[in-house]
């Protein structure tokens, strides 16, 4: 498989001539070559992308007929949805099962906002003296949306479906692990009819083409996914155009059981919430905190259940645990877990690397016992398989512990106390809070971080703000 660039509706090369494999983790074995953007494509992009937002093709195109330009690309990838699936899963390394979950929110996300398109309105203002005055909401312009390698085109559509319906253009950086859904994607809008430049993709680095997009002057919003250092970086790079941007990055977020909680459905949910995604989820549950009543018999379960859960071909319909999305990231979480043993936690499953075929990038379901809260695997950010679990005594322990990071992305609570519960919510300082379920997501629910885990929200009517202004506007009487 061979593929450009995707700029103003047409293919192009990169402009030096450079291209980029792009490897299937499960296999090692190359199964793209990419055309490699730097800071000359990305100048064409952002022109292409400029020139349609002032356009009458697009600016006067109605916010209804928007709406229907995202709708049908909808229908089309829920046509497509089995190829593009194992699209994903060639070079993200997740399972067939997931990948297709996570394409059917795309779906979804798309019609969301083709539905939001003609719903964006301002208000009337009962201000003093002779006037009439009122709010109009505004495309905020041309966006650079930089997304990471966990949920390629899931992600990319949180960020260019609002900002579309919003009546903005875009740039999409995806990552250079696993481009091919964000450029299949572009054949759908070509076949869609949107005008040119209103949708471009732009492989390349992060260094190259990320920081290019972050520095154009012509860029009026950047939002990214990925993690807190490079979210940092972002920020200082955007100050120096003042561009907004929104930010959702790293997280370490706590899944709380406590001992009156159905622990039978706390284990399940312990495991998908740091499982699922073979752990590169920047919500994963990856510091199981557990009551110390109940902690023995959770911890068992867990470990029985880790063993069960072998790492596998990700095309199997059976396999639930997939291969890591590179080598750098599997000597990465290696290296974590050489961490927690060095640093004396309790290694009770896994911790090893695999080859089920003889290749592949795969770890197994780890599961680290007897953790304390200093300890690396239980501040830092591991991005694998890989749970720690610490014991607390008592609520104001269990949540003391939660909101004892720097992150703040989102947290997990099992009790049958409803009020318990609702208490335990309000405490902890986290975007997204679940009380008995974990990782469930819906494109209407905002997700977004507090503290380190960054600012803004993604999806439900909240990610809308992030790509309108506000303005008023005065009539004398």
């Amino acid at each position: 498989m061979k593929t450009d660039l995707f700029i103003n509706n047409e293919w192009r090369p990169a402009l030096s001539g450079k291209r980029f494999p792009v490897v299937n983790p499960a296999t090692e074995e190359v199964i793209a070559d990419v055309a490699a953007g730097d800071a000359a494509d990305i100048d064409n992009a952002v022109a292409a992308a400029r020139g349609c937002f002032e356009s009458a093709a697009w600016r006067d195109l109605s916010a209804r007929k928007r709406g229907r330009l995202l709708t049908k690309a909808a229908d089309l990838l829920e046509s497509r949805l089995e190829e593009f699936a194992r699209l994903e899963t060639a070079h993200n390394g997740k399972t067939l099962f997931e990948s297709k979950i996570e394409l059917g929110m795309t779906v979804s996300t798309l019609r969301y906002y083709g539905g939001w398109a003609d719903k964006i309105t301002g208000e009337t203002l009962p201000v003093e003296g002779p006037f009439f005055t009122y709010t109009l909401r505004e495309p905020i312009g041309v966006v650079g949306a930089i997304v990471p390698w966990n949920f390629p085109l899931n992600i990319a559509s949180w960020k260019f479906a609002p900002a579309l319906a919003a009546g903005c253009t875009v740039v999409l950086k995806p990552a250079s692990e696993t481009p091919l859904t964000a450029l299949a994607f572009a054949e759908l809008v070509l076949e869609v009819g949107f005008p040119a430049g209103a949708f471009n993709v732009v492989p390349g680095g992060g260094t190259t083409a990320g920081a290019a997009l972050v520095r154009h002057p012509d860029v009026d919003k950047i939002s990214f996914t990925g993690s807190t250092e490079v979210g940092r970086h972002i920020m200082k790079l955007a100050a120096d155009t003042n561009k907004r941007v929104t930010l959702e990055l790293g997280g370490k977020s706590p899944n709380i059981i406590f001992a009156d909680a159905d622990l039978k459905a706390a284990v399940r949910g312990a495991q998908t919430g740091i499982f699922y995604g073979k752990g590169e989820v920047c919500a994963a549950g990856s510091r199981l905190l557990v009551e110390r009543a109940v902690h023995d018999q959770v911890v068992a379960q867990l470990a029985e259940g880790a063993k069960k859960l072998t790492p596998g071909d990700p095309l199997d319909k059976n396999t639930r645990l997939g291969a890591l999305v590179s080598k750098r990231q599997q000597e990465t979480v290696l290296s974590y877990i050489q961490k927690g043993l060095d640093e004396g936690a309790q290694l009770v499953a896994g911790g090893k690397a695999v080859k089920p075929n003889g290749k592949g990038y795969y770890v197994e379901a780890t599961v680290f016992d007897r953790v304390e809260p200093g300890m690396t695997i239980a501040r830092e950010e591991i991005f694998g398989p890989v749970l720690a679990v610490l014991s607390f005594d008592d609520f104001d322990h269990g949540v003391k512990l939660a909101n004892q990071t720097m992150y703040g992305l989102a947290a997990g609570i099992w009790t049958k106390d409803i009020l318990k519960a609702q208490r335990a919510a309000r405490a902890i300082r986290a975007g997204t809070v679940w009380i008995n379920s974990y990782n469930s997501y819906d494109s209407g629910a905002p997700f977004g971080g507090f503290k380190a885990s960054g600012f803004g929200r993604d999806l439900g009517r909240e990610a809308l703000d992030g790509y309108l202004e506000t303005k008023t506007v005065w009539v004398g009487l």
